[in-house]
């Protein structure tokens, strides 16, 4: 059974084709848990260079349509993940697009380390090292992970939502001038129960997320090369994380939105994250839900498909790099 997320022994002739291909070719030695928890959060940093613009245009459209925003990010209307990158470039110069950015890697590195890099640690303690892995085992440690990053994360997760919620407009005096200033101000006004406000639907949302994407990237994966598709390489981890990245939107669309709202709500906004899920439901209706799909998606999609490929390739140049110090020369 190949274990997707660990990098395969190939045969010494799809070993040739492969060495002729884009990317580091598969090692023997399969990688170790350290090589994943250190690619798993330097990979998703990357990833976030990439697309934090489409994450923050995401924000806005999702914030977009509450009566009381304290953000000041009302003013401009959005239309469109790129009308949203466009107007904010226009009305808040291009620097807006990167709002948050500290916090959104303090995140990720803290973060996808734990629910990406331990994913398959978790899945072999579920399966207690037993060939055959199902989807049960999959799901429950896609579950343990995303959870355990949460109650680790959430603090940086709030900085980052508030950071790219406010807008940078000169007649307004900005909520927050720099990332360790919102965590001490936070924490100042709203105690340290604020850093881990909306505790409870990022779980859900991170259970959820980290159970599609990394299953449907599992299984797109699994089924890619043994059916001989594809083999091990660069084309396979696209396509495995292009899927992962579309299931992941549809499923955590409606989670995300009630997350961004209640993490970004001023203090007694909300009751809790199911007031804000009614409220939401009352006055906007369900379609409220699936605000910001296309930024959602952008992000998500193109997020998952350079966080995948690069992890990959990490797992695989890092190996590299131990089996050649390790080697005598």
């Amino acid at each position: 059974d190949a274990l997707p997320i660990s990098s395969n022994s190939l045969t010494s002739s799809c070993t040739r084709h492969l060495a002729r291909m884009v990317g580091f070719k598969p090692t023997d030695v399969p990688p170790t848990a350290a090589v994943k928890f250190i690619g798993a959060g330097t990979a998703a940093c990357i990833a976030d260079l990439f697309t934090f613009p489409l994450d923050t245009a995401k924000v806005r459209l999702q914030i977009q349509g509450e009566a009381k925003s304290p953000s000041g990010a009302l003013n401009a209307r959005y239309k469109g993940v790129f009308g949203t990158i466009s107007t904010m470039v226009k009305t808040e110069g291009p620097k807006s697009l990167y709002n948050g950015l500290v916090a959104g890697l303090q995140r990720q590195m803290s973060f996808a380390s734990v629910r990406i890099g331990l994913y398959d640690s978790v899945k072999q303690f579920y399966t207690k090292g037993s060939e055959h892995v199902s989807i049960g085992s999959r799901l429950l440690a896609g579950c343990t992970t995303g959870a355990m990053a949460v109650a680790i994360a959430q603090p940086t997760d709030v900085v980052k939502v508030r950071f790219q919620a406010q807008a940078n407009v000169s007649s307004e005096s900005p909520r927050y001038k720099g990332t360790m200033e919102a965590y001490k101000t936070i924490a100042k006004e709203e105690g340290v129960k604020g850093l881990w406000k909306g505790t409870a639907p990022n779980i859900t949302r991170n259970a959820i997320v980290n159970c599609t994407e990394l299953v449907t990237y599992d299984l797109i994966k699994d089924m890619l090369l043994k059916s001989n598709l594809m083999t091990d390489t660069l084309p396979c981890h696209f396509t495995s994380a292009f899927g992962a990245g579309f299931c992941t939107t549809v499923i955590a669309s409606p989670v995300d939105v009630v997350k961004t709202r209640y993490m970004n709500s001023a203090p007694g906004h909300y009751g809790s994250a199911i007031n804000c899920a009614l409220t939401m439901f009352r006055k906007e209706g369900p379609l409220a839900f699936y605000k910001g799909f296309m930024p959602s998606f952008l992000r998500l999609g193109s997020w998952n498909v350079v966080m995948f490929v690069t992890y990959e390739q990490l797992k695989r140049a890092m190996m590299q790099a131990h089996v050649s110090w390790g080697s005598p020369h």
